[in-house]
């Protein structure tokens, strides 16, 4: 999946146990969709609390932010409350939603890969780091306001 590409209606189970859908998710603005290899582990904690601590951004745009991992849906209950995200987090435990996106890895943990997502289900831009956490939300803010300008 890259710039340019339309996004299936795909849908997943979140933190809380509620099926999420991506039209739905659309239907109320923007999204920037992130993918990290495991929930709990320190490069993920820093990228997901960064997306937190930038939430209020994300909203000023109107704009949804949506972590997945492979992670069972009680792991991601856990990972969700011990750092009081504040957003969905799903677990994709067979991994249908990194293939579709083209983020899982043949062996090992899916890669780390942020999307940003208009409200029509076209990806403005893909976003790709394993090592730099900050850089997956910080560009998604830099995207987004180049749209609305």
């Amino acid at each position: 999946m890259k710039a340019g590409d339309r996004i299936g209606d795909i849908s997943g189970v979140d933190e809380a146990g509620n099926r999420l859908v991506l039209s739905d998710l659309l239907a109320k603005g923007p999204l920037v969709v992130f993918f990290y290899p495991a929930a709990m582990t320190p490069g993920c904690t820093k990228e997901s609390c960064h997306f937190r601590d930038l939430a209020a951004e994300f909203a000023e745009l109107g704009t949804s932010i949506v972590g997945i991992s492979a992670d069972a849906v009680e792991r991601q209950a856990e990972f969700s409350a011990k750092h009081t995200l504040g957003f969905p987090l799903i677990a994709d435990t067979d991994r249908a939603i990194a293939t579709a996106f083209g983020v899982r890895r043949r062996i090992g943990p899916n890669k780390r890969a942020s999307f940003v997502i208009g409200t029509d289900g076209t990806v403005l831009a893909r976003i790709d780091s394993e090592f730099a956490m900050n850089k997956h939300a910080d560009e998604a803010l830099a995207v987004l306001r180049a749209a609305r300008d």
